[in-house]
């Protein structure tokens, strides 16, 4: 027997959550095609994510500091992509607001 055929009989959660992976990593480089949109998402996700772990070590505002500044890279990244920020779409689709999670003006990969 094939060991890719040995994991799949032997792990089928792990197929589904290989798929959702996929799913996601697609959907995400949908949602984040222009390369100033992409490269503030590679900026500033990793200061999001510091500015939380410094919360912990360090004073307040160093760690808020860095998550708010990384949140706004991304947001200014969303702004010339011409989209919604992702975690702001549930509520607004919660209040009955438009949402527009990939932009108009760029086409959904095949």
């Amino acid at each position: 027997m094939r060991h890719s055929k040995l994991v799949r009989m032997s792990f089928p959660i792990a197929r589904k959550v290989l798929a959702l992976a996929g799913r996601a990593r697609r959907n995400w480089l949908d949602r984040h095609r222009t390369p100033a949109n992409f490269w503030a998402h590679m900026l500033g996700i990793p200061l999001a994510l510091a500015g939380v772990a410094l919360l912990f070590v360090l004073e307040w505002y160093w760690g808020t500091g860095l998550i708010v500044l990384g949140y706004f890279l991304q947001w200014i990244g969303h702004r010339i992509e011409g989209n919604d920020v992702g975690e702001l779409i549930p509520f607004k689709k919660l209040l009955g607001l438009p949402v527009v999670a990939i932009a108009p003006q760029q086409e959904p990969r095949a």
